[in-house]
């Protein structure tokens, strides 16, 4: 696993994509607009902030006040932050996502000798994050299953197989499985699970995403834990707010990553490729 800071889940409605998921659609996606910003020669490209771009099965949050207009929803972890409205119309929504959300908030030393105004650009702005409507917390686990036949035939065949058996097993340890898109209302806010005095339901996203390396690894599978994640005794969950790699996973694993990771916060040391906390922290063993 390569060390990142962040990873933008952009939310695609499809199981599989191109090569290169920057060419989906001629070229005119949100992968390639966030990459024309901060990958190599853009506006924002910094060698000390990596960030991971990845196209998601998950489908996008439709606008209820203008149900036709064409936007993309992302998620952004380990920030755990859902933003529903990504405009097709407008670069705008992109520089704000990327400059709200994906820049650091800190520049690496070794930026010590720019000018001034040449370290503003290379850092978050709070006011760019507000350009950007009804952004919410994630509070659901997101497994996300690399299944990118288009890149890797056998994460093509596997990925389906590994989804179909976490959504399996997830129901029957209590973890209510979410597949519609998030529904955000015209003033922004989403459907609370549960009255006020009844317990929290653990509730968990399954879906394929694009390439994220490591051929030799088929089998590939992220778990990112919520910050407000608990055990199921109520304590404090060890790995709230973490990123969790594993590789090698076979449907036969699933039910003990269930078990152990999800729900017990323990890391299973085979399979671990790697894992990064809020704030890009990598967590190694």
């Amino acid at each position: 696993m390569v060390a990142y800071s962040e990873q933008v889940l952009i939310c695609t409605g499809k199981s599989d994509w191109p090569s290169r998921i920057e060419e989906e659609n001629s070229g005119d996606n949100l992968a390639a607009d966030i990459k024309e910003l901060i990958g190599r020669g853009g506006i924002y490209s910094d060698p000390y902030n990596n960030v991971l771009i990845t196209s998601a099965s998950f489908p996008s949050t439709i606008p209820s006040h203008r149900p036709e207009l064409l936007t993309n929803s992302a998620y952004i972890v380990p920030s755990f932050k859902y933003i529903p409205f990504l405009p097709r119309v407008s670069f705008d929504s992109v520089q704000a996502l990327v400059k709200g959300f994906l820049l650091p908030t800190k520049l690496h030393p070794a930026h010590d000798s720019l000018s001034p105004i040449h370290k503003d650009r290379l850092l978050q702005s709070k006011e760019q994050a507000e350009f950007l409507p009804a952004v919410k917390d994630v509070k659901e686990i997101l497994v996300l299953i690399c299944g990118h036949g288009g890149r890797d035939v056998r994460c093509g065949i596997t990925g389906p197989i590994l989804q179909a058996e976490f959504e399996r097993v997830l129901p029957v340890k209590d973890v209510q499985i979410l597949k519609s898109a998030v529904e955000v209302s015209d003033d922004g806010s989403t459907e609370l699970l549960g009255a006020p005095n009844e317990p929290i339901i653990k509730t968990a996203r399954v879906g394929l995403i694009s390439h994220i390396g490591g051929h030799k690894f088929a089998g590939n599978v992220i778990l990112y834990i919520p910050p407000e994640m608990t055990t199921m005794d109520g304590e404090a969950h060890p790995l709230a707010g973490c990123g969790i790699w594993y590789g090698r996973v076979e449907s036969k694993h699933i039910e003990g990553i269930v078990q152990k990771t999800i729900l017990e916060g323990k890391v299973i040391e085979e399979m671990f490729r790697g894992g990064v906390r809020q704030g890009g922290e990598i967590l190694r063993i």
